[in-house]
């Protein structure tokens, strides 16, 4: 095992204030920070801001203030987010600071001395919102953002960036690892393949940006600038490199996807021309999208990591509010690592936030940890009993100890894998288990004896429920850090900072220890959570007036008469035994909205519509912005598809059909929904995740019968809510007489998340 680790977070732009996209990228490097301090490992951990550019100069004149007073303020709101929810960062890095100056102009001297920088011109276009050069043509947008490009024509310094197309290939041939996911790996090296052309690092029509040393009517290009803070930061280039003499190379850039290109292509090329080492690997994660549509100011769905804070903070009112803070941010961590597959899209909506806490952390592992804990206190005086060797209890303890014992490797290979959702996932079924030992046991009617058997079997059951307990919290630890040093308080073994978790393995709880002080966890999550936290939102993010345009008005009555045919048809279906049935009448009062809305555009459409022009001009690839034609020019109208042939009534094509994916699931939680006499919560394991089904199989099915039971579903169903909760598929079932459903299954084994076709 390494005795160092270093690893570093995106600089952030300071042309916004934090959002939870930024939230999340750093959440995750405090994780992995939190983890590899606790197995011992020296590490360091690095974030910050990037502050020079044409858009931050611009931003602070609309504003009405300098660049730098703009810049002061939004870093000190990154920078106070990060404190507020306690972060572990080592260091705050910041462009405008001197000591990244001088380092960056002495990287920029290093590579003009090494002959890898020149003077030229630069004519093209330019994205300011990127702070990147574009190969499009003039007026075209930029292919990354879509916002309009800038013609720039002025004198520039290049960097040589050519001159590494063969270099960097070769490096990531022989170093695969380098890159990940392998989307963002075949991406890059896609890119690099199809030629690298020299980069312009220098820009003269502004001037808020580091000065070229010796020409100082021009400013370091920000990408350079800005890659440099991971080298800069640790003291390379000042008269102290000690530290960069420790940690560098870094073991671990955490970046979005949407500046992966920067990552591995100019920043290695910078460090190879500077004869520096590289970082040992980037990871492009994806972006975290709310209710599936990216964040971003102009569509007015930025979502804030205080609104979390304070929502959930709320709930602990006898806490300090610094306390408050940091229980909200447990929560919010655990959803963003829980929920997201890393490297991966994942979606954000506060009901599935106020979902996931109620159901892994106040029923799951909260209530097993309460629980525990108060029996230990109710029948041992709170004090942690002997491990009694019982037989009739051995194979019931014995399967405690032998799945915590296989858990935590598994565990730590996928968390060190960064697949923190199938990691804490390993974890929660740890959870399962023991709440399974639990029930089966009945400690609770043990203690009504009065004998010594019942006494020893129920030392034994505590001592392995809080054992197993112990062992989950040092798991979990750097994901809810808050939480899990509570819980480890009130196991009697101190502050989770200070204990060994290297070696962690059954039986380090000792018998006799005394419990800590019980406090109460995570208090159940009320609806009203989710209301409050939308409403924040709205005023935070208020909708563009648009009911003013012209058919806007017509639009927004649809929207709403839209909406209140969902809600109210989401009900009906909950209670509805044939959910093939209740998803036909969805779809069909959908669609006749959907015509009512199109009829009445129409209506409002102008009396002369502009015609389609003949042979439009060029448009934009959306990776590399090479100019595409249209396939064959317009005659000036649009051509009709030419017609299916038709289907005999009642029939569907091959087509339809393979739209549907089929696949194997096995129950692993099942249980009513309140209210919902006909209705059932399921959470099924497909092999490669796990999802919450809503099935109206209550009357036919006891919960308890299902765990464990092999199902088919509809995979790629589109998400729906039910009473509140949101199903991810849809249960294959059969009606037979009297309407009752019979689950669809398999005589031979079959593999969990296999394909039907």
């Amino acid at each position: 095992m390494p005795d160092k680790f270093y690893l570093t977070t995106p600089i952030y732009y300071v042309n916004a204030r934090p959002h939870i996209g930024t939230t999340y990228t750093t959440v995750v490097a405090d994780a992995i920070a939190r983890r590899k301090r606790s197995l011992g490992i020296e590490t360091f951990f690095l974030t910050g801001t990037d502050e020079h550019g044409q858009k931050i100069e611009r931003s602070a004149e609309k504003a009405g203030c300098t660049p730098q007073e703009f810049t002061d303020r939004v870093s000190a709101e990154f920078r106070g987010l990060w404190d507020r929810m306690g972060l572990t960062y080592d260091d705050f890095i910041r462009t405008t600071e001197p000591r990244h100056k001088q380092a960056v102009q002495k990287l920029f001297a290093l590579l003009r001395d090494q002959g890898y920088i020149y003077k030229g011109s630069y004519t093209g276009q330019y994205c300011v919102s990127d702070e990147a050069y574009v190969d499009v043509p003039p007026g075209a947008p930029c292919p990354e953002c879509g916002r309009p490009t800038e013609t720039v024509n002025e004198e520039n310094y290049y960097f040589k960036l050519s001159a590494f197309e063969r270099k960097l290939l070769e490096f990531y041939q022989e170093h695969p690892e380098f890159i990940e996911p392998e989307t963002r790996r075949n991406e890059v090296i896609s890119f690099v393949k199809s030629g690298l052309r020299d980069l312009s690092v220098s820009r003269t029509s502004f001037n808020w940006g580091i000065p070229v040393p010796g020409d100082e009517t021009h400013v370091i290009y920000v990408w350079m600038d800005a890659l440099a803070n991971y080298i800069t930061a640790l003291g390379w280039g000042s008269q102290d490199p000690s530290r960069y003499d420790r940690f560098w190379p870094a073991d671990l850039h955490i970046v979005g996807k949407e500046i992966t290109r920067f990552h591995c292509i100019y920043w290695p090329a910078f460090l190879m021309a500077a004869g520096l080492p590289l970082p040992k690997k980037v990871v492009g994660h994806g972006w975290l999208l709310f209710e599936d549509n990216k964040m971003s100011k102009s569509r007015g769905n930025i979502v804030r990591a205080e609104t979390i804070l304070d929502t959930f903070g709320a709930m602990k009112p006898d806490l300090p509010k610094a306390e408050q803070d940091r229980f909200g941010a447990d929560v919010l961590r655990y959803f963003l690592l829980r929920e997201v597959v890393f490297g991966q899209d994942g979606s954000f909506s506060f009901d599935a936030l106020v979902q996931r806490y109620n159901s892994d952390l106040a029923n799951g592992y909260g209530n097993l940890v309460s629980r525990t804990l108060a029996m230990i206190g109710r029948y041992f005086g709170g004090v942690v009993p002997e491990n009694s060797n019982v037989p009739s209890l051995v194979s019931l303890t014995k399967l405690a100890e032998n799945f915590t014992n296989r858990a935590i490797p598994l565990y730590s290979e996928r968390f060190d894998d960064l697949r923190f959702s199938l990691a804490l996932e390993t974890a929660w079924e740890m959870v399962g288990q023991l709440d399974g030992i639990i029930t089966a046991s009945a400690p609770w009617k043990l203690a009504a004896k009065d004998d010594a058997d019942s006494r020893a079997e129920l030392a034994a059951i505590l001592y392995a429920a809080a054992e197993a307990i112990r062992i989950i919290t040092a798991l979990v630890y750097p994901v809810i850090p808050e939480s899990a040093a509570k819980v480890w308080a009130q196991l009697g073994q101190g502050h989770i900072t200070q204990a060994n978790l290297k070696d962690l393995k059954w039986g380090g709880l000792k018998p006799g220890t005394k419990l800590g002080e019980s406090t109460p966890l995570f208090p159940r999550a009320e609806k009203e959570a989710i209301t409050r936290m939308n409403e924040m939102e709205q005023k935070n993010n208020p909708a563009p007036a648009a009911a003013s345009e012209p058919g806007n008005e017509g639009k927004a009555a649809h929207v709403s008469k839209l909406r209140s045919l969902l809600d109210g048809l989401a009900v009906a279906a909950s209670e509805s035994t044939n959910e093939t049935a209740a998803i036909l009448a969805l779809e069909s009062a959908v669609a006749e909205t959907v015509r009512e809305f199109v009829s009445g555009s129409e209506k409002r459409a102008p009396a002369n519509p502009v015609p389609v022009k003949a042979n439009p001009p060029a448009t934009v690839g959306p990776a590399t912005g090479t100019p595409v034609m249209p396939a064959a020019p317009s005659t000036g109208t649009v051509a009709a598809p030419a017609a299916a042939p038709a289907l005999p009534e009642g029939k569907i094509s091959i087509d339809d059909f393979a739209k549907v994916e089929l696949r194997v699931a096995q129950i692993k939680v099942a249980e009513r929904v309140p209210k919902a006499d006909k209705l059932l919560r399921l959470e099924v394991d497909l092999g490669d995740e796990t999802r919450q089904i809503l099935a109206g199989i209550a009357e036919a099915y006891a919960p308890e019968s299902l765990i464990g039971r092999k199902v088919v579903i509809v995979a790629n169903l589109a998400p729906r809510k039910l009473r509140g909760l949101e199903s991810n598929g849809m249960i294959v079932a059969a009606s037979v007489a009297g309407g009752r459903p019979v689950l669809a299954g398999f005589l031979e084994d079959v593999e969990v998340g296999a394909r039907l076709k």
